[in-house]
């Protein structure tokens, strides 16, 4: 039997470590956190599949990536007795940036244009605006749960898991002649590795509104901060995220937190007695095209980029990955084969 030790606990390493279980591989996963937890961007993710709204501002491959592991979410979270949640998700805009709603409409396949009628049937605490988006076709889950199904599924699956070791280049290097593959998915810290990679800052928070009931994530498109909303059980709501260039991922700024409750206020006034449950920071790893990328360096993958699109691209990349380490297959989509 093969071996391959996968680093990293977050939704990349954690698909790949499922699909080469599935695939008959002896697999080691090594994890700098405990479990899932915060200190992987996976925690902090929205949980949006929202492959059409992508189209905005993504590139062609994030919609192909994104069907397939849509595929994938809904049948594992059959599977675990997860929600799926698939009710479509809507794009709205205040009166004076209708423009942006057009424009994003234009940009974009697989909406439906709903007046203040539709709206107010599908979600009655929107029913203020005039016109919406409608992506009937697209989904949402919860991410924590989904990451913690994941490693549990592993675990049942016979994956050794090695907690709280963050590697060294020299250890990594060594792995590399204890197993038959070493897959690389440590996010933001493979710098050392793939200088090129940057980090895209991401704030986002909690939220608990009882006086709001939504049932789909909700885009309010705006000039300069543009927000989600995404649903969670008990009229928790998760409100992001911002995306800046820098690769501090520590702390979130005041100016953030107050363009990102503004606009909540703006989507529902009701939000203004919402309490802040939790404030969450990261910075998704990212290269200059926005795109997941994996390189190959003798028997070792890197993995890694998924940008703010993990839980959209993660099983699909997976797949090619495994794909790749069966029979040779190189997906050119997503191998990496030209990088310096």
């Amino acid at each position: 039997m093969k071996s391959v030790a996968v680093i990293g606990s977050g939704v990349a390493g954690l698909s790949c470590a499922y699909y080469l279980l599935k695939a008959g591989y002896k697999v080691r996963i090594i994890t700098a956190s405990h479990c899932p937890d915060e200190q992987c961007c996976s925690w902090w993710a929205g949980g949006m599949l929202a492959p059409y709204c992508e189209q905005e501002s993504a590139e062609p491959l994030v919609e192909t990536l994104g069907l397939e592991s849509m595929a994938f979410w809904q049948q594992f979270a059959a599977q675990h007795q997860l929600s799926y949640q698939a009710h479509g998700s809507l794009v709205v805009a205040a009166p004076r940036d209708q423009s942006l709603l057009r424009q994003f409409s234009e940009q974009t396949q697989g909406a439906s244009w709903l007046d203040n009628e539709q709206i107010s049937g599908l979600e009655p605490d929107l029913g203020h605006f005039s016109r919406a988006l409608w992506f009937e076709n697209e989904a949402h889950l919860e991410p924590r749960a989904v990451v913690l199904s994941l490693w549990q599924a592993c675990q049942s699956a016979g994956a050794t898991i090695e907690t709280d070791r963050r590697l060294s280049l020299s250890e990594i290097e060594g792995l590399k002649g204890e197993v038959d593959w070493v897959l690389d998915c440590r996010g933001l810290s493979a710098r050392d590795l793939m200088p090129d990679l940057r980090g895209v800052k991401g704030e986002m928070l909690h939220l608990h509104c009882p006086e709001v009931e939504l049932s789909r994530p909700v885009r309010l498109l705006h000039p300069r901060h543009p927000i989600y909303l995404v649903p969670r059980p008990d009229n928790v709501f998760m409100l992001g995220a911002t995306m800046l260039e820098v690769n501090s991922s520590k702390r979130a700024s005041v100016r953030s937190m107050l363009e990102l409750l503004s606009a909540a206020y703006a989507l529902n006034p009701a939000f203004a007695e919402a309490q802040i449950i939790e404030i969450g920071v990261d910075a998704r790893p990212a290269f200059n095209d926005n795109l997941p990328k994996v390189r190959v360096n003798d028997n070792c993958l890197s993995v890694n980029g998924l940008y703010r699109h993990g839980f959209l691209a993660a099983p699909a990349v997976a797949r090619r990955v495994v794909d790749f380490i069966n029979s040779g297959k190189l997906c050119d989509e997503v191998f990496d084969a030209n990088h310096s």
